[in-house]
């Protein structure tokens, strides 16, 4: 099981099945080497852009041997005709329900070697972010920002929250995989770190069943929190509370740089963790890693291209015959 930001995203919709279908793109390439080097069952992806009739996933599946993927529409890009970011202008990447050029932008999607049950999906996407149990809404001087309009019209999800039924050779188990809002980019509403941290704490929620119906069995949360339990910004509490639920295992898997997972510029934000794959308590972990070569390996020039994020998985097995996923 993995997760993986590849920062496929373009700036404009079609662009990335076009440079699929050119087939000379040096940072596809790299991405399609790291998925093959990691070789997991399941991966979740973040940073791929989403077309409605799913062609690019499918070309990126084919050309990564996968017979299995899965996407539904993000709320990147999804246009509200408000004014969503407060700066008095209309139609811009952050007034739409998450940020994004166009809609689709940045989306997530799934590969997996297993069926993927996709009636059985609950997506939370369009809940809205006020709906949220204890909902921690931006205010300025007592007001909510940036209008009583835009919150009412707020989903919660930045890109998306899915929990996406697979049918593993173990038994069926539950994806529940997101990309979260970054903390960062906002005003002294500090709109973004409290959005960031609802949708993180959303998880606890629905394994609680606060919110819509807890998985029946095994369960992954894996996605990109885009928050570190220690360092950068955001809203800490969050992730620590997910990391130390009794209903999952961190792992904390490892690689060149420790526990962190994305390469950004130092010294601020600097390197943090933020992907993260937790296997609920029914799973037996077998191993893991993050995949952050050492600069003197072959791969390290490869991962380096494909994106700033590295490749997080663990190796997970339901019963006792050693067969990972």
């Amino acid at each position: 099981m993995g997760t993986y930001n590849t920062e496929l995203q373009r700036d404009g919709p079609g662009l990335f099945l076009r440079d699929l279908a050119r087939g000379t793109d040096d940072q596809i390439a790299a991405v399609v080497a790291v998925i093959a080097e990691a070789d997991v069952d399941v991966l979740a992806l973040q940073g791929i852009d989403y077309d409605l009739t799913g062609e690019a996933l499918g070309r990126l599946a084919e050309l990564t041997g996968y017979d299995h993927h899965f996407a539904l529409r993000p709320n990147t890009g999804m246009p509200t005709g408000l004014d969503m970011d407060g700066d008095g202008r209309l139609g811009g990447p952050r007034d739409a329900q998450g940020y994004g050029r166009f809609s689709g932008h940045g989306g997530m999607a799934i590969l997996s070697r297993f069926p993927i049950d996709a009636a059985g999906v609950q997506d939370f996407s369009e809940l809205l972010w006020q709906d949220v149990p204890g909902a921690t809404l931006p205010e300025v001087n007592g007001a909510p920002f940036p209008s009583v309009a835009a919150l009412a019209a707020q989903r919660l999800s930045t890109t998306g929250h899915w929990a996406v039924p697979i049918a593993a050779p173990g038994g069926t188990f539950t994806l529940m995989t997101f990309h979260a809002s970054p903390p960062v980019f906002d005003g002294p509403e500090d709109r973004n770190g409290k959005r960031n941290a609802d949708e993180i704490r959303l998880w606890e929620q629905v394994l609680t069943g606060e919110v819509g119906t807890p998985p029946p069995g095994p369960f992954v949360i894996a996605g990109d929190a885009n928050l570190d339990p220690v360092d950068g910004s955001g809203i800490k509490p969050a992730i620590r509370s997910l990391l130390s639920s009794p209903l999952v295992q961190d792992v904390s898997p490892r690689g060149q740089a420790g526990t962190d997972t994305v390469d950004w510029r130092d010294p601020v934000p600097g390197d943090l963790r933020v992907d993260y794959v937790l296997p609920s308590s029914h799973w037996r972990v077998l191993d893991s890693g993050v995949m952050w070569p050492a600069p003197d390996d072959p791969l390290a020039e490869t991962v380096a291209t494909a994106s700033r994020h590295r490749l997080v998985w663990v190796d997970l097995t339901l019963d006792h015959s050693g067969n990972g996923g």
